[in-house]
């Protein structure tokens, strides 16, 4: 069965196929998936996910239901062994079971509680959909991955550029209100080194991602100097959690780590989006056209589609 947890299940031939695919159908409206039924299942808000997904498997001539957990679907408990005497009526074991009768993709969004690192790193509710499912799982953010947003990331690299291979490539840590999951960053992260980019990791001291991360980046650098940003092709900006400090709000004293024109220099930009404007990048980065944020939310769009057909084995 093919889920799409995390890209680094996957081999470069495999998500090439998937970024090719895209490319050469975007836009494109069929019935691929005519007669079959997609669950959207979120734990957590969404703008973009909930919208693009939505939208790619109409154009694809199927069926999508909306299940929002603990606001009109049950409470979902993930946690193995526990007595359920508290507010989650239902457990996951039960509704993937369940739904996986009632359609053929769940796809699941569970973002990480970011009170226990060591908890939020075994990505438990994740993973519990995909031992308990009996169709493909698609993760649409857990707690340590974001792999649609991270192929949409790659396609809208190898768009602009022609390539992926060789491309200098930073993730650029920034400034923000609150503590951020790291499900954005290691995804990009792993994609971008799967597909040949030259990665560097710019980030103050402590700003690190999960060891179960790093250790799967070998040779890729950590800067803690902004400096570098303006020799990159391309600056992911985004911010995420302390691993000394996990879950607190980012401190002030980092705040000038905000990206300007200055030190994003020549390179393109982009961000996942929501992005908090001057707080995280200013205005003048985006709106200038160095910025490929609103191309890769679009590719959201044209990726998902492809990897809903690459979990159904149509592709």
């Amino acid at each position: 069965m093919r889920h799409f947890i995390d890209t680094s299940e996957y081999d470069r031939a495999t998500l090439e196929h998937i970024l090719t695919h895209a490319l050469a159908h975007r836009g494109v409206r069929s019935q691929a998936l005519a007669r079959r039924a997609v669950a959207l299942i979120f734990f957590d808000s969404s703008l973009r996910t909930r919208t693009s997904f939505a939208v790619g498997i109409a154009q694809l001539g199927g069926t999508c239901v909306t299940l929002e957990v603990g606001r009109g679907a049950w409470n979902l408990e993930y946690l193995e062994g526990v007595v359920m005497d508290g507010d989650k009526p239902e457990h996951v074991a039960d509704a993937a079971r369940v739904l996986s009768r009632y359609f053929d993709v769940l796809a699941i969004r569970c973002f990480p509680s970011l009170k226990r690192a060591d908890e939020d790193h075994a990505d438990p509710v994740i993973e519990a959909f995909r031992r308990y499912a009996t169709v493909p799982v698609i993760n649409l953010e857990s707690a340590l991955y974001h792999p649609c947003q991270a192929m949409a990331d790659m396609l809208t690299i190898r768009e602009r550029f022609g390539r992926t291979d060789g491309l200098r490539v930073a993730l650029a840590w920034t400034p923000h209100v609150k503590a951020l999951p790291t499900a954005v960053p290691n995804s990009f992260a792993l994609a971008a080194t799967q597909l040949g980019c030259r990665l560097t990791i710019v980030a103050p001291p402590g700003f690190l991602l999960p060891d179960k991360v790093m250790a799967r980046l070998p040779g890729v650098d950590v800067i803690h100097d902004q400096a570098v940003l303006a020799d990159q092709d391309v600056v992911y900006a985004k911010s995420w959690t302390s691993l000394e400090d996990y879950g607190a709000s980012p401190p002030a004293c980092y705040r000038d780590w905000i990206l300007t024109p200055e030190k994003l220099g020549r390179a393109r930009f982009l961000h996942c989006l929501p992005v908090r404007r001057n707080v995280e990048v200013t205005d003048a980065v985006l709106e200038s056209i160095q910025n490929d944020a609103y191309d890769e939310a679009e590719h959201r769009l044209h990726v998902q589609k492809s990897i809903l057909l690459h979990c159904l084995n149509i592709i």
